[in-house]
């Protein structure tokens, strides 16, 4: 897939990140990960970022990586692309994006550097790097450490012809304009801030209509009602699914440090498909709060 194909999917419907499988010992679960994505398969997203953020990809050293991926491209292929997650310092984000383009992928989702900021020529270094070390397409997703200026976007779009994706994750809607005003059409604008589903009417006023669900792992039904209405400026049907779903779903999200992860695994468990417990530093719900997910997914019916 080349990466103007891969921008045309990107802009074509909603997509996803799945989870990565542990098991007890928190070891990768490859048999799991592949029935997961099978039972994800038949309700339509448009693409998967294997070993993204949901997919616990700051947790994965790099063999286990390179499996996640495989599994994906080897149960996904032929039917929904892959976009694999890369990230860390700029050698090593490059390492995990040249494996995964080797592997097959159709494209890098580029998740922040580690830990330390970043002048905007550095950062502009670092997209540039990876970029250029592979021939599939980029997206760049702008949160953390990783803020780029409409200058520095301009600069990579010119430098980088496979850079196609601008994925924001900071909700910040002056540099957004911004950012969408000065790019034009040049990028696939992907919303990325957690539980995306309350910010998509304002991000699809701004000129970013697409967007990633982690919900999509445990009520993948809703999260395509939703996605449809939404698209479909059905704006009935979104504002009952955020009233009496979103909203509460995201108290209780903001209960715990990291549950934007956590909370997924637990609804994914409820839903009858566990991927096992999350990795260190994250932490599991407490089981009161198990107990109140598993009320409110139950309001939504059979998924």
């Amino acid at each position: 897939m080349s990466p103007q194909e891969l921008k045309t999917v990107l802009q074509a419907g909603l997509l996803s990140f799945p989870l990565t499988d542990f098991d007890r010992e928190l070891n990768f679960s490859p048999k799991p990960y592949a029935e997961r994505l099978e039972w994800l398969q038949p309700y339509g997203a448009s693409a998967l970022f294997a070993a993204g953020g949901t997919g616990e990809f700051f947790s994965l050293e790099p063999g286990e990586f390179s499996e996640v991926i495989k599994v994906a491209l080897d149960t996904c292929r032929g039917r929904t692309p892959i976009i694999a997650g890369a990230g860390g310092g700029t050698t090593l984000a490059i390492k995990y994006a040249q494996e995964a383009a080797a592997l097959g992928a159709q494209g890098i989702l580029l998740l922040p550097h580690y830990l330390t900021e970043g002048s905007q020529a550095g950062l502009i270094a670092h997209v540039e790097a990876v970029c250029k070390s592979v021939k599939i397409g980029v997206i760049v997703y702008n949160r953390g450490a990783c803020k780029l200026t409409p200058a520095s976007l301009l600069v990579l779009a010119q430098r980088c012809p496979n850079l196609i994706g601008f994925k924001d994750g900071v909700g910040d809607i002056e540099k957004f304009v911004a950012i969408r005003q000065t790019m034009g059409e040049r990028f696939a604008y992907l919303g990325g801030l957690p539980t995306a589903e309350l910010f998509a009417g304002a991000y699809k006023a701004m000129g970013c209509p697409v967007y990633s669900s982690a919900v999509f792992n445990f009520i993948p039904k809703t999260a395509m009602d939703f996605y449809n209405a939404h698209a479909a400026s059905d704006t009935a049907t979104c504002d009952r699914l955020i009233r009496d779903f979103f909203l509460p779903y995201i108290a209780l999200r903001n209960q715990g440090e990291g549950y934007a992860v956590s909370i997924v695994k637990a609804g994914a468990t409820l839903a009858g498909h566990s991927a096992g417990p999350v990795r260190p530093p994250l932490s599991d719900l407490l089981p009161a709060e198990v107990d109140q997910l598993g009320a409110l997914i139950s309001r939504l019916g059979p998924q």
